[in-house]
């Protein structure tokens, strides 16, 4: 069995004397391992979030296999060195991935969503709620999205202002106004993207997303949510940018 596909890095480990296993993360095959060599031109290639050229191969489909070539195509890591917020958005994307996805499954338009997630990271005022966006799309891409289009009391499709946490649907300002203490926030430009982007909106959006990946991925899983959240969290919020 063999593949060939631009994939994203999602990381690598050793694997005995002189290799290591890399796992990426393809638009056609998914999340996949493979062993490769660990020399100085491997090493800077299979940085998370690295985009390459990759080529897998095996004798048999359930076999670990192995990756050749394993091509560097955009140095997004290195790219973003200078910027630890951006890197620690790179990470956090890069682990939800690995976390959340089942392994060999191709999930094309989670692919497409963390492309142009990882392109737009030199933009400091676009990034970060591009990023919540990413994180419904992942929910999505599971079998788990949010009915974000019309109020479920009522059938509106305007003034949409809170999701039950229940039903993962959204409400209304005014049909949701009696339950707000129960209710999750809904920032406008999570419906409408040309919305004015208002202090505090990211967050609310990151703690929308962040309730529905943890009661329906990582708790069913047995797992917390991935530390690198956490931290992307906290950069965010020490900077002022939630």
């Amino acid at each position: 069995m063999e593949w060939v596909d631009a994939a994203v890095v999602l990381g690598s480990r050793h694997f005995g004397e002189g290799k290591l296993v890399a796992e990426v993360f393809s638009r056609e095959h998914g999340r996949f391992g493979g062993v490769v060599h660990a020399g100085r031109k491997t090493l800077p290639i299979v940085q998370s979030g690295n985009v390459v050229h990759a080529g897998w191969k095996a004798r048999l489909a359930e076999q670990l296999g192995f990756f050749q070539p394993l091509e560097m195509l955009e140095p997004h890591a290195t790219r973003l060195l200078d910027d630890p917020i951006a890197l620690a958005g790179l990470s956090s994307a890069v682990s939800l991935i690995r976390g959340a996805t089942a392994e060999r499954q191709a999930y094309p338009q989670l692919y497409d969503a963390l492309i142009v997630l990882i392109e737009a990271m030199p933009q400091s005022d676009i990034w970060p709620a591009l990023y919540t966006r990413f994180e419904l799309g992942l929910l999505a891409a599971l079998g788990y999205g949010l009915d974000l289009t019309r109020c479920a009391v009522t059938g509106e499709t305007d003034n949409l202002a809170w999701v039950s946490p229940r039903t993962g649907r959204a409400a209304t300002q005014d049909a949701g106004a009696p339950h707000a203490d129960v209710l999750l926030r809904l920032p406008p430009f999570l419906v409408d993207p040309d919305a004015e982007l208002k202090s505090g909106d990211v967050a609310d959006a990151f703690a929308l997303s962040g309730f529905f990946l943890e009661r329906r991925v990582f708790e069913h899983k047995g797992e917390g949510m991935p530390d690198q959240r956490r931290r992307l969290i906290e950069k965010l919020g020490f900077a002022g940018r939630l």
